[in-house]
């Protein structure tokens, strides 16, 4: 029986399969729910911490993505990753090994008759050596090598986007624990300058009482407060030392004292969001490009699949070299050959229809992936942008209100120091003004961490419009 009406039939079955690979449903909104307060096209995302100016934020992010074990690893998987996507390819080039042995053979004769003929002597020396190369390759005529390529190069991007990825979130992490320190700065001043307002205020009762114009429990009432103070200045010195640890650490710089991270106890506003669109995320989330480049990966698993059906042709040239020697002989000889195997699938065709059924499974699952990252990135970067917008707006809110608080303090404080107002009056104005000036340090930290976790739902923290970065070796 001829193969061509076999192999035209596997052709057929082959392209198929092919065509069973559907398009992700990815249609995303043209906007997204809300918009941050200031929102600028020009904001560079490859380098989004740049836009806090922040010298040491830049230095601690910068250093980071070369040195800090993180980062490191990440490269090592890359190249680990790239290293076995290769290997696949590297099999359909020829594949061989040059093979050599050699033996010396000392022989007594010690009962008998010798026997001393060229080439048959019982007693004396002898000598063998051998040499071969042998070389086998499977002539790709159906183009399996494109398909392994395809799923190489899957495999591969899959790699470097997850590398980007774990680069991407290292900078999130610093910039976020740096905020967090900034706000444990800010709370650990505050706790302090509260600390000295209630010393402040127990001068002025105890002057009071020595005067006999209070009681002494007015005094007393501001010590329990001075107390109380006093204590949360100390825990909060001890959680700054903590996050400046872990901060350090995280850079790759563990072993350093804390007094060499220098932060700054006033924080900055939050910088302008770039002008983008939801859209944007398929070219700009390292998750997003990795889900696409798993199904490119998969694809070229199902279309080597398909393939599987097809003849495999081999060719398996050789070269041999051999030289023995005895008493009164020598030989050497020199032999090459050429052979070719032909391999088609019959009885296992059944199996190789489940593989194929198998690889179009995994494939859909890919597509299904990529559509829940998809949908995923987008759901994050809006929720993002909202509560960030939410936060602006708290902000505003609380300088107002703190602003109030604080003329409302220094007014009760001259009231109260020439005898108008009781201490009460005083100590409530006082906690007043310290709640909104703790909620709105709170609020601006809250605001910082939140554009962070914004620049990175949006894609932000590697060059998306290159390829060509360069890449460890």
């Amino acid at each position: 029986m001829r193969p061509y009406p076999l192999i035209a039939a596997l052709a057929v079955l082959s392209l198929g399969a092919c065509a069973s690979v559907r398009p992700a449903n990815v249609a995303l909104p043209g906007q997204f729910t809300a918009s941050p307060a200031v929102v600028d096209a020009a904001v560079d995302l490859d380098r989004w911490w740049a836009a806090y100016n922040d010298p040491q934020l830049d230095r601690l992010v910068e250093a980071a993505l070369v040195a800090s074990p993180d980062s490191r690893a990440a490269a090592a998987r890359l190249t680990e990753a790239r290293a076995t996507s290769s290997t696949a390819l590297i099999a359909f080039l020829p594949q061989g090994a040059i093979s050599g042995s050699t033996r010396e053979t000392h022989t007594t004769q010690i009962s008998g008759r010798a026997i001393n003929i060229p080439g048959f002597s019982s007693t004396g020396e002898s000598n063998s050596s051998s040499g071969a190369f042998n070389v086998s390759w499977e002539v790709d005529l159906f183009g399996r090598i494109f398909a392994v390529a395809k799923a190489a190069r899957g495999d591969s991007d899959t790699a470097r986007f997850a590398y980007e990825g774990a680069r991407s979130s290292l900078a999130a992490n610093i910039a976020d624990s740096y905020f967090q320190i900034q706000g444990l700065a800010i709370q650990l001043a505050d706790a302090r300058r509260t600390a000295a307002i209630q010393t402040e205020l127990m001068r002025i009762a105890t002057l009071r009482w020595q005067r006999g114009l209070t009681a002494l429990s007015d005094a007393d009432r501001v010590a329990g407060d001075l107390a109380q103070a006093n204590a949360q200045v100390e825990g909060l010195v001890a959680e700054d030392q903590a996050a400046r640890r872990t901060l350090l650490v995280l850079v790759g710089r563990g072993i350093e004292p804390i007094q060499a991270l220098a932060v700054p106890e006033v924080l900055s506003g939050v910088p302008p969001i770039p002008a983008t669109t939801p859209g944007d995320l398929l070219k700009r989330r390292p998750d997003v490009r990795q889900a696409e480049a798993q199904i490119r990966s998969a694809v070229g698993r199902q279309t080597y699949a398909n393939l599987a059906f097809f003849p495999t042709f081999t060719l398996t040239p050789g070269l041999g070299l051999s030289d023995s020697s005895q008493t009164g002989f020598a030989s050497s000889t020199r032999n090459w050959s050429i052979g070719a195997g032909l391999t088609q699938p019959v009885l296992n065709v059944p199996r190789l229809l489940q593989d194929l059924k198998a690889s179009s499974a995994r494939t859909e699952q890919a597509v299904i992936a990529y559509e829940r990252v998809v949908q995923t990135a987008y759901g994050e970067a809006d929720n993002a942008m909202v509560r960030l917008a939410a936060d602006q707006r708290r902000v505003v809110l609380l300088q107002d209100g703190e602003i109030r608080a604080h003329r409302a303090f220094d007014a009760s404080t001259i009231r109260y120091q020439a005898g108008l107002d009781d201490l009460q009056a005083t100590l409530g104005a006082e906690q007043s003004w310290r709640a909104v000036r703790s909620q709105l340090a709170a609020a601006q930290v809250q605001a910082l961490r939140r554009s962070v976790q914004t620049y990175k739902t949006l894609g932000g923290g590697w060059p998306s419009q290159s390829s060509k970065r360069a890449r460890p070796s």
